[in-house]
């Protein structure tokens, strides 16, 4: 009993060492080949995506660029919104400053005749018909005083915000501009992209066009061949009627065969016969 239980439990141990060690070497095969075959799979992708790019029409492909552009105006339109609310806050902000400046300049001028007349050292001091003692009046001057700093840090605050709204309204405009001018340069390339292609589309119908004029020019010769064929058979025909076609009446006759010959052979020799005779008369006339 205690052998077997050692048994078992030396099986178990062994069982887990290889599956340790086969999860390991699995492991390790994973991360050797992991660049391998990324990398095949990536250049498969790559050339998959290349050749379906290249199999799309290059019409279908204006047409998009096209309808790209065509996608860019709600963006415009956007942009073009959000540029005339920021006119439109810089306008109320320019409006609220020189208001504010209007009130700031008015307070300033007020302060300063407050203090011009609280150095007099009066006891009282009229304004519009009333008669105010000099703690009034200065108390009256120091609120006015205080007011009047807060509305210039309110003034310093606005310039600032103006100042920003400003540059950032510039800073929209220009954005706005080069947009503008992307598109429409986007526009122009697409039209010479397209009358190119016209002209390529109108060469290669051209070079269709010649194609067929070739095999037009060889059916042309291919009938001249047949019609002269045509004519060679008809001229043959027309020689064997004319000379083994036609019946002799006559018969044949051996009588003046002698005749013929001499006369054809006389024929040929022409005057070198009629010299020859003459010399030998003239021989015979001497003997």
């Amino acid at each position: 009993m205690r052998d077997s239980r050692h048994f078992k439990i030396g099986e178990t141990n062994m069982l887990r060492k290889l599956f340790l060690a086969g999860t390991t070497f699995a492991l390790l095969s994973g991360i050797t080949l992991a660049t391998p075959i990324g990398s095949y799979v990536r250049c498969g992708w790559n050339y998959m995506t290349d050749s379906a790019s290249d199999a799309v029409p290059l019409e279908w492909e204006l047409k998009r660029a096209r309808q790209m552009i065509a996608d860019l105006q709600p963006e415009i339109q956007n942009n073009a919104r959000r540029i005339a609310k920021e006119k439109i806050e810089v306008v109320r902000l320019e409006k609220q400053l020189a208001e504010t400046d209007t009130r700031l300049a008015k307070a300033q001028s007020e302060i300063e005749r407050l203090s011009d007349d609280l150095r007099d050292d009066s006891r009282t001091y009229s304004y519009g018909g009333k008669t105010y003692t000099s703690v009034q009046v200065k108390s009256d001057l120091s609120n006015r005083f205080k007011r009047f700093k807060t509305r210039q840090q309110t003034s310093d605050k606005l310039q600032k915000m103006l100042s920003a709204r400003q540059a950032s309204l510039r800073a929209a405009s220009e954005r706005m501009d080069a947009m503008l001018d992307a598109r429409r340069q986007l526009e122009v390339e697409v039209e010479n992209l397209q009358a190119r292609l016209g002209a390529l589309r109108v060469a290669q119908t051209s070079s269709q066009l010649n194609l067929d004029d070739s095999a037009l020019s060889r059916s042309r010769e291919l009938l001249d061949e047949i019609a002269m064929r045509i004519d060679v058979e008809e001229e043959t025909m027309n020689v064997d009627v004319e000379y083994f076609g036609e019946i002799d009446l006559e018969e044949p006759s051996d009588e003046n065969l002698l005749e013929d010959i001499s006369a054809y052979m006389d024929g040929l020799n022409g005057a070198g016969s009629n010299a020859l005779v003459s010399i030998d008369l003239s021989e015979d006339s001497s003997l």
